[in-house]
């Protein structure tokens, strides 16, 4: 019993700087501001706006619960060590240790929240994966990522979309945006931004041979509106062509795919996947904001030439993860030293290890 008793009060101790450190209040506070808001008799009168509210009020309650619940289940637990009897109630002493060990996992779920509290965590993110050297291998392996994240975004229960995919020449990949919807979305795959390298024996050459491959990913935070800096009409330059499908003949007969260019930095973005060219802007502009802010962001320490999007060399030396197929199966972050040997499951999504451990480790 006392070793429970320990583990609670280790559990409390933790659970209160985990509430001063996202200051509770203040959610709390501004869940009230944006209830009374909600009440408004104009509320609806902008309905993509009122959504946004709803749903922020939505995230914020969940939130807020979240820490009031294990607070209240942890006071319960430190009373019932007070009324059970080890000595009269062995069954109820393995119940409550049962309890508490329940407890301390669904603790280290939420305390990962609380390492999660910069400019963007809290919203969508939009990842982009890009080929590198390796040729066909290198494409096969990006679109091997793309499903990884995919599934992952699935298993978190998060939306995915695929805003833009560029297929191989023999197969895979050359690149692909995808747009993952959630709360703390962009907190949990941030880190995932990075030169990722394969090693395995090439089922794309006749020889069989051991060959190693490279993709780039990049994570960038879906800045909404009412966050983003204005954008100068004559600083884009917008084209739109047909889109087309892997073979290269066009999937539509109108120019529905857009192109823009941000002429001060030269990032260009393009989508190409939905029909209408409205839904393509709308999504390209949601990548050229994330890229912009990623831009102003580094730009304070680095030369903006050096950060303008794929210019990563991906090659040898510069991967922030392995996947091992051959001569052994392993997958290793060169960050934290984190290791998964089932390399199936981390490519079917499994990434919670290696999220949590860099999270931790920062």
């Amino acid at each position: 019993m006392q070793e429970i008793k320990q583990q609670l009060e280790e559990l409390k101790e933790a659970i209160a700087k985990g509430k001063a450190k996202i200051d509770i209040s203040s959610l709390q506070k501004r869940a009230e501001e944006l209830k009374k808001e909600s009440l408004k008799p104009d509320f609806w009168d902008n309905p993509e706006d009122a959504s946004k509210v709803n749903q922020e009020i939505s995230q914020l309650t969940e939130e807020i619960e979240n820490w009031e619940s294990i607070e209240d289940d942890l006071n319960d637990l430190m009373t019932l060590t007070e009324e059970i009897k080890a000595e009269e109630d062995p069954e109820g002493v393995d119940e409550l240790r049962e309890l508490t060990e329940k407890l301390s996992k669904r603790w280290h779920t939420l305390k990962l929240s609380t390492f999660l509290s910069g400019k963007y965590d809290k919203y969508s993110a939009i990842l982009s994966i890009h080929a590198g050297t390796g040729g066909t291998d290198s494409q096969d392996f990006a679109e091997m990522l793309l499903r990884m994240y995919l599934r992952h975004a699935e298993k978190k229960g998060y939306k995915a979309a695929v805003l833009e995919k560029s297929a191989g020449d023999d197969a895979g990949i050359k690149s692909a945006t995808v747009i993952v919807t959630g709360y703390l979305a962009y907190g949990y795959l941030k880190n995932e931004s990075g030169v990722h390298r394969l090693i395995r024996l090439s089922p794309f050459n006749v020889k069989h041979t051991r060959e190693t491959s490279f993709a780039l990913v990049q994570v960038l935070p879906d800045i909404p509106e009412t966050d983003r800096e204005e954008i100068k009409k004559e600083d884009l330059k917008i084209e739109t062509f047909r889109s087309s499908s892997a073979g290269g003949q066009s999937v539509n007969t109108t120019d529905s795919a857009v192109r823009i260019t941000h002429i001060p930095t030269g990032i260009v973005v393009s989508c190409q996947n939905e029909r209408s060219q409205l839904q393509n802007k709308e999504h390209a502009m949601k990548v050229l904001y994330g890229r912009l802010e990623d831009v102003r962001e580094k730009e304070e320490a680095e030369n903006i030439n050096s950060i303008k999007g794929e210019k990563v060399e991906m090659s040898w030396g510069n991967q922030i993860r392995t996947y091992t197929l051959h001569p052994y199966t392993l997958v290793k972050d060169h960050r934290t030293n984190y290791e998964e040997k089932d390399v199936n499951k981390v490519l079917d999504g499994e990434l919670d290890g290696f999220i949590e451990s860099l999270l931790e480790s920062e």
